[in-house]
């Protein structure tokens, strides 16, 4: 752009597209101004041609100078406030993205520690599962012996109660060695001093024998058991299923002696019974070593 006046000729070059705004309005305002000198008259006689004609372009110049000023300040306002919008976005964007790499990260331990049970679970079932074949096998051998077991006792029930003393075998209520009373077998154990037993230890042979120490259930069967005490006296009598427990006489079945006259003595915790021949029953400490007679249904033939 040439622009020829009477002090001179000033040139401006078309500004370059890439120069930023501010210098763009830098060039503008530069522009004007020149414009503006250039038109202004030597003389300032306001009456000259010049002077007149030269003051609606001054007035022009600053109208374009004010509103180019106002643009600048208000995209200047605009680009910052939608600056602050995109800080404000890129702000709420970056916390957003922390919250879900962290939710990842705890989701990411959740899946870590769920595998972690389900390898504990995998493991326990596989342990239960060994358990589980063991029992089954000790159940099959447990089954297996007691089948042998019964096998053997049966075969003892048939020696003991049909020996093989005749041909064919004859069948007896009570196997050998036993006596038998109504529907009862006895053995009485009259073993001498190094051989005889507590009360528990007299109990725990009966039940070797399938059999328990005597219960009584009538006179008539106490006069029985007292008449076979044989060859005791004194203290020193027959164990029978008799025993204090919780201040009463009660029998190894679980039954409470009702016949009260069959003992005197009062049923004191740590006392059982003892049958002596001709005297009748009496108490003693459960720990004293005695004889005993063993008891057991006989059988039906």
């Amino acid at each position: 752009m040439n622009t020829n006046t009477q002090q001179g000729t000033v040139t401006f070059k078309k500004p370059n597209a890439s120069l930023s705004a501010e210098k763009v309005e830098e060039a503008v305002y530069a522009t004007v101004a020149v414009r503006t000198v250039d038109k202004m008259p030597v003389t300032l006689d306001k009456k000259s041609p010049s002077f007149t004609q030269s003051v609606p372009t001054i007035a022009v110049s600053w109208v374009v100078l004010l509103v180019i000023v106002g643009l600048h300040i208000y995209f200047t306002s605009v680009i910052s406030e939608n600056n602050n919008k995109l800080n404000e976005e890129i702000l709420n964007l970056t916390t957003r993205n922390q919250e879900l790499e962290t939710r990842n990260q705890e989701l990411e331990t959740q899946k870590q520690e769920l595998e972690k049970r389900n390898q504990e679970h995998e493991k326990r079932n596989q342990e239960l599962e060994k358990e589980r074949n063991n029992l089954t096998e000790k159940i099959q051998n447990i089954q297996t012996e007691w089948n042998e077991l019964n096998i053997t006792r049966t075969q003892w029930s048939i020696d003991s109660y049909c020996p093989k003393k005749s041909n064919p075998r004859q069948c007896k209520a009570c196997e050998e060695g036993w006596l038998i009373e109504q529907s009862s077998c006895y053995v009485i154990f009259d073993a001498q001093p190094p051989g005889q037993r507590n009360w528990e230890g007299a109990r725990e042979d009966c039940r070797g024998k399938i059999s328990d120490l005597a219960v009584v259930v009538n006179e008539q069967e106490k006069k029985y058991i007292i008449e076979h005490s044989w060859g005791s006296s004194g203290d020193k009598g027959y164990w029978i299923g008799l025993r204090a427990e919780d201040g009463r006489w009660k029998w190894v079945d679980g039954r409470n002696l009702t016949e009260s006259s069959w003992i005197q003595q009062p049923a004191i915790n740590g006392q059982c019974v003892i049958s002596v021949e001709n005297r009748g029953w009496k108490s003693a400490s459960c720990s004293d070593r005695n004889r005993w007679i063993c008891k057991k249904a006989a059988l039906s033939v």
